[in-house]
């Protein structure tokens, strides 16, 4: 099958699709390694109204089937974590819908997946958000409904923190309040400023060894209560420096969307878990690569991993906080979506040959489940571009 794509260089070309798609299935075993996809919001295009202005109209069904489909095959879901669209096109009351609704299935779903939620302060005006005791009052609220609707906490980094301006000793107060509160163990969330620019400083520190130091206090003093950290930082060298640091039983989480299948694998003495945006895309190969790593066949993990990282940096290039574009045109190829419309017409925040690309990339590392559905859609995109 054969298409003709757009390519950087503004030229034309002609591309044939050569990959072989890679199967969902169930696990075969437990996988060793602690593995949360981040997963998006399904739009409802019929029902939007005022898309830039409004709450965002959702298709719930075809949204928690996207859930199932990533548990299904064994993976934990991060719930409204999604840093490209909290803020950006999904609002706290939306989340906290979609929380309460995902915990539900999760529930009655026959594998038991891990759920960890997303609490933040992004229900409360940024001008409100000026004192300690406000952005404590602001998350603790969003707390509160996660552990009512039995999810765990996920403490997202705060752009309302990072505008406060404080010291080491701010975060420290601050997160020592809202850890002491948490009925169950947080994972706490380091997102870098590639992913949000609002969020440089994070920890109280401009340089990432200082911010290391500022949250590993955190951490130590309250160990006992914290399950583990999500960094995302892109700096495979920086994380793995901060992995080797953590108390024992705290665990990693890597957000490293280029440098995954080196970080998870491990360097012999210590290894990453997973919350990552791009296990809901190639949920496929990271659910059967994290259980060949289980059964000890690093062969196996690395033909089904490595060939999906050209894809991942793709999507996750700069501006890096755009990435839940492709996720989502990804989510419509595959067939979990109708359509590719997203929050506040997010999916005009990349380019046509943005798109291209992650189709090449996709069909080589098999994440195109089928081709003939992904062809067609893709020329319907490029209809649309003007690309007959």
């Amino acid at each position: 099958m054969t298409l003709t794509l757009p390519t950087y260089s503004g030229a034309l070309q002609s591309y044939t699709l050569t990959g072989t798609p890679i199967v969902p299935r169930a696990p075969k075993r437990a996988f060793t390694r602690t593995a949360f996809a981040a997963a998006h919001v399904v739009s409802d295009p019929l029902a939007e109204r005022d898309p830039w202005l409004g709450r965002p109209a959702v298709d719930w069904e075809n949204t928690l089937r996207f859930r199932h489909g990533l548990w299904d095959q064994g993976l934990g879901l991060a719930e409204a974590m999604d840093t490209a669209q909290r803020g950006m096109g999904v609002d706290w009351l939306t989340a906290k819908e979609l929380i309460e609704r995902t915990m539900v299935e999760a529930k009655a779903h026959p594998l038991k997946p891990r759920v960890a939620c997303g609490a933040g302060t992004d229900h409360v005006a940024a001008e409100e958000l000026n004192s300690e005791a406000a952005i404590i009052a602001a998350y603790s609220h969003q707390m509160e409904a996660i552990e009512a609707a039995g999810g765990q906490v996920i403490l997202m980094a705060s752009r309302a923190m990072a505008a406060l301006g404080g010291d080491p000793e701010v975060y420290a107060r601050v997160y020592s309040h809202l850890i002491t509160q948490a009925k169950d163990p947080v994972v706490l969330h380091w997102l870098g400023d590639k992913f949000d620019p609002a969020l440089k400083g994070y920890w109280g520190a401009a340089d990432l060894e200082r911010a290391a130091d500022s949250v590993l206090s955190i951490i130590e003093t309250h160990v006992n209560k914290i399950d583990g950290i999500k960094i995302s930082l892109l700096e495979q060298a920086c994380e793995e420096q901060f992995r080797a640091r953590l108390p024992a039983g705290v665990r990693l989480y890597t957000g490293d969307d280029f440098n995954y299948a080196a970080l998870i694998e491990g360097d012999g003495d210590h290894y990453s878990h997973a919350l990552l945006g791009i296990f809901a895309a190639i949920a496929p190969a990271a659910a059967q690569g994290l259980e060949a790593l289980a059964d000890g066949d690093r062969e196996t993990y690395h033909a089904l991993l490595t060939p999906t990282v050209p894809l991942s940096r793709e999507i996750f290039k700069a501006p890096t906080q755009f990435y839940k574009a492709g996720i989502a045109f990804l989510a419509w190829l595959n067939g979990w979506q109708s359509h590719f419309i997203m929050p506040g017409g997010f999916q005009s925040a990349r380019e046509i040959s943005h798109y291209a690309e992650v189709f090449r990339l996709a069909d080589q590392s098999g994440m195109l489940r089928d081709p003939d559905l992904a062809a067609n859609r893709m020329r319907q995109l490029l209809i649309l571009y003007g690309i007959g």
